[in-house]
């Protein structure tokens, strides 16, 4: 935890400074009309702004009576990055919606496809303007996933141990606070007063458990917490065709052992290479007290001899050469 609070320390500065930069630079889109000599200038309607990235990254690998071994497989990922955001007067909504799902064959046994990516994530927040560039603000966010999710042993999946399905988990977080948002680029939000609700549907009660539900909270489809949050989103152009997108997300629970931090860490960086292809890298590290992650061991038989649960520092790594279209 220690490493993770540094690297976000440092990750920090690095945006508030980006920040104060872009501040500085912002422009509008104007359109000037003449009237007899004078020029009239006008804005842009700048009310609604929205826009995102389509794309689908796919590799393959034959492998046929090949002397150095190895596995064929054939991989694929899809994702879409939605923002829809409103801005007049004194009133802000900010609305983004992330998808992904990705799946990778190997042959090892026919028909069973491995979950490589799978994410569903909406956040929307509202804003009246406080002062300056402060905000008071509400927020909800909710976060889940597709599909069921295994374990994967030698390669393949283990049907009998489901580790994740639909709603199983899903986080709901409704917050207030406020938030700083000098530009469109870059904000911070920061909320005293926030409920976060785990969500393990009826048909998965067993793995809840693993999400930090305790013994007398086992019949119940939703955990709740209250407790402080605060979230940092930043986006910035590296280069002409390059772009970075990353937020990060800190929550601690009043009600029991406030000192773990749950940390939610995600970076895009996406460099266009042409008019319809991206080279996309993805980093996201979760670290939550409350998840337990299974680590399982095996004889020589495929007998299970010992298993442990701990909260483990999650980590999802994705890269990708592919289709992509932003709009």
């Amino acid at each position: 935890m220690k490493k993770i609070f540094s690297i976000f320390i440092s990750f920090s500065f690095v945006a508030i400074a980006g920040a104060q930069d872009l501040a500085a630079n912002e422009f509008f889109e104007i359109e000037g009309k003449k009237n007899g000599s004078l020029l009239v200038v006008e804005e842009a309607d700048t009310t609604w702004k929205s826009g995102g990235l389509l794309g689908f990254n796919a590799s393959q690998t034959l492998l046929d009576n090949w002397a150095a071994g190895g596995q064929s497989s054939i991989t694929g990922t899809a994702f879409v990055n939605l923002f829809k955001n409103y801005a007049k007067d004194k009133w802000t909504w900010d609305n983004t919606l992330d998808l992904s799902y990705g799946l990778l064959n190997n042959g090892i046994i026919e028909g069973n496809n491995v979950k490589i990516d799978d994410k569903i994530d909406f956040s929307s927040k509202v804003g009246k303007l406080a002062g300056g560039d402060w905000y008071y603000s509400g927020l909800i966010n909710f976060r889940s996933q597709f599909a069921p999710g295994y374990e994967v042993l030698n390669g393949a999946e283990n049907r009998d141990n489901k580790t994740s399905d639909f709603l199983a988990p899903a986080f709901a977080l409704v917050s207030l606070g406020m938030d700083y948002k000098p530009n469109d680029n870059f904000s911070v939000y920061i909320s005293p007063l926030t409920s976060k609700n785990t969500i393990v549907n009826e048909f998965n009660s067993g793995l809840r458990p693993n999400y930090g539900f305790g013994s007398d909270e086992l019949d119940q489809p939703i955990r709740f917490e209250l407790g402080g949050y605060a979230k940092i989103a930043y986006k910035r152009k590296l280069a002409e065709n390059a772009e970075w997108q990353t937020k990060i997300d800190l929550f601690s629970n009043y009600l029991k052992n406030p000192q773990n931090v749950d940390v939610n860490w995600e970076n895009l960086v996406s460099v266009k290479f042409a008019k319809y292809f991206n080279v996309n890298f993805i980093l996201q590290m979760i670290y939550d007290d409350d998840i337990k992650i299974e680590i399982n061991e095996y004889d020589e038989a495929g007998v299970l001899t010992n298993s442990k649960n701990a909260p483990r520092l999650q980590i999802r790594q994705v890269f990708g050469i592919g289709f992509s279209y932003k709009f």
